[in-house]
């Protein structure tokens, strides 16, 4: 064997062995881990589910009439049901509302809330109360509303909304993977 062959074979072992030196160096050091799994979160705080639902079915919806116009509620909830979202009886707001929609969600359904406010065109008032449980977000119908978007404008405001947020004092819920459907 030729002296240039060994010290090339020299050379592509150093280098293989500071490759696996760096790996288990940073695999060792990592400290994201614990966010993606909400191990940093304060006492008491809530985890957050901050995924955009696959279909639209995974949202349960309640729908509230926050104006004098009869009937309205019953209205949008066909609307959505339409649309396959899982929707709850509607009913009449305890207060009126003067804008287009009020979205009242919970650290559950941060995602979730995300999509239903695409189908206000981003033009609804998103209310985060970290005490509220369960799956149900509460949609106040109001005075300005005219129609909900159409699919191709959900998606457009989908985009210009972007991703969802963490609300303040809350942490990341960990994520957990769906089952993949089987081909057959």
């Amino acid at each position: 064997m030729s002296f240039a062959r060994v010290r090339a074979l020299v050379v592509v072992g150093v280098l293989a062995v500071a490759a696996l030196v760096f790996v288990v160096v940073a695999l060792v050091r990592d400290k994201q881990s614990d966010i993606a799994n909400g191990a940093n979160c304060p006492d008491g705080a809530p985890l957050a589910d901050v995924q955009l639902p696959d279909d639209p079915a995974e949202v349960t919806l309640k729908v509230l009439n926050g104006t004098k116009r009869a009937g309205l509620a019953d209205q949008v909830t066909s609307e959505f049901k339409n649309r396959r979202f899982t929707v709850q009886p509607s009913g009449k707001s305890k207060t009126k509302f003067d804008g287009v929609a009020e979205i009242r969600f919970g650290p559950d359904t941060v995602g979730k809330a995300q999509l239903v406010r695409a189908y206000f065109l981003a033009q609804s008032k998103m209310v985060y109360n970290a005490k509220r449980k369960g799956a149900v977000i509460e949609i106040v119908i109001g005075d300005n509303f005219q129609q909900l978007a159409t699919t191709t404008e959900v998606n457009q405001s989908l985009v210009e909304i972007g991703e969802p947020e963490l609300p303040p004092g809350a942490c990341l819920k960990p994520v957990t993977k769906k089952p993949e459907a089987e081909d057959g």
